[in-house]
């Protein structure tokens, strides 16, 4: 918990008499209005961090008779993942008579003073993946504002939200690997968020389980692109592995729209696996072996658990991790179809 001189909680005075500089001018940094030397902005983002100051926040209590704010802070708003989150959030928090501040830190070059502002404006946030780094949730940890993560590890103090995925990737390389194939190639890059991580590492796991060892994951982003590029240096390589397991459904899509126009049989060539079964994997042909994760669920239950945070209901932090399906299509060539549990 951040402090003033005198034990509470750190003002727009103390910031002031930190940077050394007057109380209109912190204000104009603070608040983004009006010219204020590059300087002066410096000293005050230097001192509002020494002393990890959020402004007072809009409505931290519901006695003083307004609504909820929430801010949601996601990485990025590209692609089909990110529609049924927030469908799943903005549903419950509607029904409750919330509202959503949404915020992308994806191309921001100053996302801290981005969530500084944020924080002094909503009752609690919530994170998406890697939208922020950890010193970043720390901080505002420490300031006493709630925090709900989404899909990464659990963090002191705060509230997490997460789809089972080591499990579930086990288990479908696992099916692979009984089925024949030799040479699978991870597709996607475990730096980029505790997902994927957790996805490569049951991925590992079937492999070590049979004695072999694992290659190392593709790295690339989460992409269509990505994915297309992939598959065109797969296509060119002197030995083609027999299987792409790939990170989403973007990728496996991309994946399969590429080796069908190169005239490579999916999936008796190459077979290929995402994650996530967005609605593009139950119609492209042939249909795509994917994992299943309740993407809407986990935004109505991290609306749910930020809420309780707000108002008190509960002070424990808790960490949910929902369940998910294999979902095995032709693509994966292993003679099923349907819902494994």
């Amino acid at each position: 918990m951040p402090s003033g001189p005198s034990g509470r909680p750190p003002t727009i005075y103390d910031v002031a008499a930190r940077a050394k500089l007057s109380i209109a001018t912190v204000s104009r940094v603070l608040q983004g209005t009006g010219p204020v030397s590059e300087k002066a902005r410096t000293r005050v983002d230097q001192a509002a961090r020494e002393l990890n100051y959020v402004p007072l926040r809009a409505a931290r209590s519901l006695a003083v008779q307004r609504h909820e704010a929430h801010g949601l802070v996601l990485p990025d708003l590209a692609g089909p993942f990110y529609g049924d989150l927030l469908m799943g959030y903005e549903r419950w928090a509607g029904e409750h008579g919330q509202s959503v501040i949404i915020t992308v830190t994806h191309g921001n070059p100053d996302p801290r003073r981005t969530i500084r502002d944020l924080a002094g404006r909503v009752d609690g946030i919530v994170v998406h993946g890697n939208a922020l780094d950890l010193p970043t949730i720390q901080s505002l940890r420490r300031a006493d504002v709630p925090i709900v993560l989404i899909a990464r590890p659990p963090v002191t103090g705060c509230d997490s939200v997460r789809s089972e995925s080591a499990a579930s990737a086990e288990q479908l390389t696992t099916r692979l690997l009984d089925h024949g194939r030799t040479s699978l190639l991870f597709v996607g890059d475990p730096a980029t968020s505790y997902d994927v991580s957790e996805r490569y590492a049951g991925f590992a796991k079937a492999h070590e389980a049979r004695g072999l060892r694992a290659p190392k994951p593709e790295q690339v982003p989460l992409t269509e692109e990505a994915g297309a590029a992939v598959t065109e240096r797969v296509l060119k390589a002197k030995k083609r592995p027999d299987g792409l397991v790939c990170a989403n459904d973007e990728l496996a899509l991309a994946a399969v729209d590429t080796l069908t126009a190169n005239d490579v049989d999916v999936p008796g060539q190459l077979v290929v696996t995402g994650w996530d079964d967005v609605m593009a994997a139950r119609y492209v042909s042939p249909g795509l072996t994917t994992v299943r994760q309740p993407m809407t669920e986990l935004g109505r239950l991290a609306a749910q658990r930020l809420h309780e945070r707000v108002t008190g209901e509960r002070t424990r932090a808790r960490n949910d991790v929902l369940a998910t399906q294999l979902v095995l299509r032709d693509s994966c060539g292993t003679g099923s179809t349907g819902l494994q549990q």
